[in-house]
């Protein structure tokens, strides 16, 4: 159903397209918007190695929210900072795609876990974090991406 990867040279492994959902804060979520057109939007994300689901928040209504209503079918890809080699111009980076469906968590304590999660991605400060979760928790809808399909490759742009 998933297409293979035309240059299979460049292919990284599942262990390296984890870690880089672990390690980078944002990626791209695209969904089928409105009228059929692509709805692509850039969000923070937490992937929980306990269940391998990645896990997005936001307001309760909106385009993302109607579209996953219409169609639960998504991707999200993220992609690193990259390096350039000494004296080459040309950015190296790895990027991973994942292919799978999105799932609304109605489950608050699962929600203000997640958020708290995510947090820790940006700040250490606790305080902090327990204040915004309890400010925010009332008004947040938690997703998960469910994972079909993943694939991830290392690229040269010379």
């Amino acid at each position: 159903m998933f297409r293979a990867m035309l240059r299979i040279k460049q292919q990284i492994t599942r262990e390296e397209c984890i870690e880089i959902l672990k390690r980078e804060k944002r990626g791209v979520l695209s969904v089928l918007g409105d009228d059929g057109y692509p709805y692509g939007m850039p969000l923070n994300h937490y992937y929980c190695e306990e269940d391998g689901l990645i896990y997005f928040h936001g307001g309760k209504q909106g385009h993302r929210i109607d579209a996953v209503k219409r169609c639960d079918k998504a991707s999200f890809c993220v992609y690193d900072e990259g390096f350039r080699r000494e004296g080459e111009w040309a950015l190296n980076f790895k990027s991973v795609i994942v292919f799978g469906r999105i799932q609304l968590i109605e489950d608050v304590e699962k929600t203000y876990e997640i958020s708290r999660r995510l947090g820790r991605k940006f700040t250490g400060d606790e305080a902090y974090i327990e204040h915004e979760v309890e400010r925010s928790g009332p008004r947040t809808l938690l997703m998960a991406l469910v994972p079909e399909h993943m694939t991830g490759k290392h690229v040269n742009e010379s």
